[in-house]
């Protein structure tokens, strides 16, 4: 079994409010469980209205796949406009963690 984590800070756009920064949030998450089967939610700088944390976690029987998936994912965060990607951090455990 392995399981991979990622967690990506995120500066937001032009947001002025917390409703805002779940109209930006929500859709990112809700893409990221649906396209890829991860479990996903915002979990850092809730009080923030500008910055976002978002973490995501996955389990597999194939480390490749979990790698596979993690760099499908971060790209996808990448990718989006209206985000910018400050940092990323990974954790991978395997059996013999």
């Amino acid at each position: 079994m392995y399981v991979g984590t990622l967690s990506f800070d995120l500066l937001l756009g032009d947001v002025r409010s917390l409703k805002e920064k779940r109209s930006v949030v929500r859709p990112i998450v809700a893409e990221l469980q649906r396209k890829y089967a991860v479990s996903a939610a915002e979990v850092d700088h809730l009080d923030l209205h500008r910055r976002a944390g978002i973490g995501l976690a996955m389990v597999s029987a194939d480390a490749g796949h979990v790698t596979d998936v993690l760099d499908r994912c971060e790209r996808l965060v990448a990718g989006r406009p209206e985000v910018e990607l400050l940092s990323t951090r990974r954790r991978f455990h395997g059996d013999d963690d």
